[in-house]
């Protein structure tokens, strides 16, 4: 069985069966008896628990062990994989999984548990995750094992992240795009990089990926039929020459979604946009070789066929990736002028490319090289913990971890050894890269040459030399930090202070805090006031007291004006005086009830106010409703009570929250005013299917204000309509009426207006 279909083709609901079956297809050594042990006792721990999509919790753990058997790891990262989630969703602990199958499975375990009883109880959803990722990478700059179990659990879940809801589905694929994806890219393993990508940036913008593989599917036949022309040409041209040890292999595919959609859609700019013709290596042709030789050999029979485009030239080989990657990358153009991308690797090369460090346990590549590489992929995770050590805001931290694996750009010391940067970087970071002391000893910097000053963008190929201080108490300039770009470097430079200027940290962070809270109009008498007034945060930034709250403040490891609100919030509770809350105003402007007499609303407290219905929920006549008082004189928002608002504010027991939702009714009226109302259509995806949707809307007599259809990856589709309809009661026998369509999963309200 291959490989790479094996990681794609998981059967439907996986057994204990279907896994035995691959692992002994793979003819390596595994320890089958442990492995069917840890399945019967993840079996026993999640027993009749079922995940969202309806099926038994089980075939996640073992979809997790047969993408790890598709790499090629051991026999206790499978017993991991199986059971990943025993202690974070069951009654087990890790003290069980050690005694039943060792501490090393245990510490694997350990490292791909999220923190869910968190230390600090005031971490919100996004510190949790954040700290959560943290104990990962700490867990995996000992075990680098631990990385590969979570990519495989983060792969399977996106398969199915399409039975969560749609603001779950945002959140993870956020983080899978951007922490997840960047680490699977910086460990080399591109067949799983390339698809959370893929599935993540299908999540978060579903129509700008509709439009591109809609553009793709209109060239589709010719895409295959010029890709094929190509791989023929090639494989004739090449077979002509004798030098080759055996005929190269040539294989050829259409990039990768994510790879076009960030061509095409700036991720930064979404208004730098570039029509899908513009992308010159949307098409793929890869010929691989048996020697190093030869690619360079295969590069000019190519250079000998078709035309090059000018600046697209990409030597990996003689330069490789910071993530070990190594191959030649050219962009030709045929006789037709369609622009192509050329790959030329060795088979190892493609191997090593394909499955990254996880090509260590598969092929076993590179004997005593393959040791050096594990080294460097261990050095580079307790190189990302120390970078972290001072970053305090574990927002801070998740959000930077996607700059630091983004390695654009390639300069050079004078020596010829080449530093690898993120586009931006500047001197300072160059600096830092070659070494934590040549960083902070600098005094300044020449590139090609010529002084430049220390905030200058660098650019690929550029040479760099690092003027140094001959002090050796020379340090750091806190200005630094607002002109590095990586997270490295300011990491360095935050630890230097910390270190270095303890006193001078506090001193500054005080000031800097005092006069933040002047500008909020906050005054505490004492120090112990100010402690209990900021010392909430501390779990967040892993301070223990206030002078550590200060000195971190005072060397930017964390960011005043991301704490000011919760403090403010806390200020206002302990000392803010009750009088000064500015008083709620009713306006008793003449009675304008919605948009018409019609549409009236009975408010039980209130006898005369301006009503208008809120667009978070979009109530409509029949639902159940309460109004809200709002400030500044606009009277009264009508909600539905399940109102997300309304159900928040519930929860939070604010009073003077509370105070302000009053009771409000629909009135008794002969006709009320039609309202819009916008629905999704979830269905199969097929020929016809809107048109059916628009079909009953209109035998129901019911206008249509808008429509729309987009097909999803999965197979299935979404029909956007929005109607106008006279009341909860037609709204409900439409929906009743949608959902008998043949092939529709679902049918509901959307806040969409």
């Amino acid at each position: 069985m291959n490989s790479q279909s094996a990681l794609q083709g998981i059967p439907e609901n996986v057994t204990i069966a279907d896994l035995s079956r691959y692992i002994v297809q793979t003819n390596r050594k595994y320890d089958l008896s442990i492995i069917v042990s840890a399945y019967e006792f993840a079996v026993l721990a999640h027993g009749n628990q079922k995940r969202s999509s309806g099926e038994p919790y089980i075939v996640h753990p073992l979809s997790v062990a047969w993408i790890l058997v598709s790499l090629g790891m051991d026999t206790e990262c499978i017993c991991a994989g199986l059971l990943h989630d025993v202690v974070e969703d069951t009654q087990y602990t890790m003290d069980d999984v050690c005694k039943r199958f060792g501490r090393n499975i245990a510490m694997l375990v350990d490292g791909v548990t999220k923190l869910v009883h968190m230390k600090y109880h005031a971490l919100n959803k996004e510190e949790q995750q954040a700290a959560s990722v943290r104990k990962m990478l700490f867990a995996m700059a000992d075990d680098i094992r631990v990385i590969i179990i979570k990519l495989a659990d983060r792969l399977h879940n996106m398969r199915t992240l399409h039975f969560l809801p749609p603001e779950k589905r945002k959140r993870i694929s956020k983080e899978t795009l951007y922490v997840y994806a960047p680490m699977a890219d910086q460990l080399g393993i591109w067949m799983i990089k390339e698809e959370l990508a893929d599935r993540a940036i299908l999540f978060l913008d579903p129509i700008g990926c509709y439009e591109i593989e809609r553009a793709l599917q209109l060239k589709d036949t010719d895409a295959k039929t010029f890709i094929k022309r190509i791989q023929t040409e090639l494989r004739e041209h090449l077979a002509e020459d004798k030098t080759f040890q055996n005929p190269p292999e040539i294989t050829g595919r259409v990039k990768s979604l994510h790879s076009i959609y960030n061509k095409v859609f700036d991720a930064d700019k979404k208004e730098d946009m570039h029509d899908i013709d513009e992308v010159y290596d949307k098409y793929a042709v890869r010929i691989i070789v048996d020697a190093e030789l030869e690619c360079y050999l295969a590069m000019g029979i190519v250079y000998a066929m078709y035309s090059p485009v000018p600046q697209r030239f990409k030597d990996y080989i003689a330069t490789p990736k910071a993530n070990g990657y190594r191959s030649i990358h050219l962009t030709m153009m045929d006789k037709t002028g369609v622009a192509f991308e050329v790959q030329i690797r060795t088979h190892e090369m493609h191997l090593a490319a394909e499955y990254g460090i996880a090509a260590h346990w598969k092929y076993k590549l590179g004997g005593e090289k393959g040791g050096r590489r594990m080294d460097e992929w261990f050095a580079w995770a307790r190189k990302l913990i120390e970078e972290q050590q001072s970053a305090d805001d574990m927002e801070e931290f998740v959000r930077n971890l996607k700059n630091d694996t983004k390695q654009d750009i390639v300069v050079m010391t004078p020596h010829g050894k080449s530093i690898f940067l993120p586009k931006g970087a500047t001197p300072i970071d160059f600096a830092y890269r070659i070494h934590t002391e040549v960083g902070h000893g600098m005094i300044g910097a020449k590139v090609n040459n010529r002084l430049v000053p220390l905030d200058t963008p660098l650019q690929s190929g550029q040479i760099c030399k690092i003027e140094c201080s001959k002090d050796p108490k020379k340090g750091p300039s806190r200005s630094w930090l607002n002109i590095v770009k990586t997270n490295e470097a300011k990491s360095k430079i935050r630890s230097w202070f910390k270190k270095e200027r303890r006193e001078e940290n506090i001193q500054e962070g005080r000031a800097m805090l005092e006069r933040e809270m002047r500008r909020n109009r906050m005054q505490v008498e004492n120090e112990e006031e100010l402690n209990e007034l900021v010392k909430e945060e501390f779990g967040r930034y892993n301070c223990e007291t206030l002078n550590d709250f200060l000195a971190s403040i005072g060397y930017y490891g964390i960011s005043v004006s991301n704490i000011m609100p919760r403090v403010k919030e806390r200020y206002d509770k302990l000392y803010k005086k009750p009088e000064e809350e500015p008083p709620i105003e009713i306006p008793k402007p003449p009675v304008h009830l919605l948009q018409g007499e019609q549409n009236a609303i009975i408010l039980d407290q209130i006898d005369h106010c301006e009503c208008r219905l809120a667009r978070c929920c979009n109530p409509v006549p029949g639902d159940e409703i309460i109004g809200f008082v709002t400030r500044g004189g606009h009277g009264v928002s009508i909600h539905t009570k399940t109102c997300a608002n309304y159900q928040r504010d519930l929860k939070t027991n604010d009073p003077e929250r509370i105070g302000r939702w009053i009771t409000a009714s629909w009135g008794k009226v002969e006709r009320a005013l039609p309202m819009v109302v916008s629905l999704d259509v979830l269905a199969s995806d097929r020929v016809g299917l809107l048109f059916d949707v628009s079909k009953i809307v209109t035998e129901s007599h019911i206008m249509i204000l808008h429509s729309n259809s987009y097909s999803l990856k999965n197979g299935n589709a979404v029909c956007e309509v929005a109607v106008k309809v006279g009341g909860n009661e037609q709204l409900r026998q439409l929906m009743d009426k949608l959902k008998r369509i043949d092939g529709v999963i679902s049918v509901e309200r959307t806040k969409r207006k």
